[in-house]
C-alpha cells in the first residue's frame, strides 16, 4: 500500500476587485461562509462557499494574520483557497472610528423598523460589515 502524505501547507490567494490582498503559503486558514466559519487545512476536500462579511484568519510562517473581507466567494481545493471579495482590509488598515461611526448609524437605523423607507436587509447588512471590522481591528490592538 502506497504511503500518502498531506501536504503542510496551502496556498492562500486573497483577490478584490482593486487589488491581490494575499498570495502565500498557509499552515490554515479560516474563512467566514454563508452558513458559519470554516476551518481549512492543507489537504482539506474541494468546496465552494459564498462569503458574508466577517473576519478571514491565516497562519503563515508561525504568525496570525487577521482581515476583514465582505460579500464573495471562496474556493477551496487540496493545496491551495481562493477567495474572491469585493472589500478586503488587514486589521491594520482598518480605520476605527469610521467602523464606529458606521455600526452607529445602522443601529440608528434598525430603530426605525416602522420607516417603510427603510431597507431593513441593507441596514443589517451594514451592521454586520461594521461590526466585523471593529472586531478585527481590535487584533492589532492585543
Amino acid at each position: 500500500m502506497a504511503e500518502t502524505t498531506l501536504p503542510t501547507e496551502i496556498r492562500l490567494d486573497i483577490v478584490t476587485p482593486d487589488r491581490l490582498a494575499a498570495h502565500e503559503d498557509v499552515t490554515g486558514v479560516t474563512i467566514p461562509g454563508k452558513n458559519g466559519y470554516l476551518g481549512i487545512l492543507p489537504g482539506h476536500a474541494p468546496l465552494l462557499t459564498e462569503l458574508v462579511p466577517g473576519e478571514l484568519e491565516y497562519t503563515a510562517g508561525g504568525n496570525r494574520h487577521a482581515m476583514v473581507v465582505d460579500w464573495g466567494f471562496a474556493e477551496v481545493l487540496p493545496d491551495r483557497v481562493i477567495v474572491l471579495a469585493q472589500t478586503c482590509e488587514r486589521a491594520e488598515e482598518i480605520d476605527v472610528a469610521r467602523a464606529e461611526k458606521a455600526k452607529e448609524r445602522a443601529e440608528e437605523r434598525l430603530k426605525r423598523f416602522d420607516d417603510p423607507e427603510l431597507d431593513m436587509k441593507r441596514a443589517q447588512e451594514s451592521l454586520r460589515r461594521a461590526i466585523a471590522r471593529l472586531e478585527t481591528a481590535k487584533k492589532t490592538q492585543r
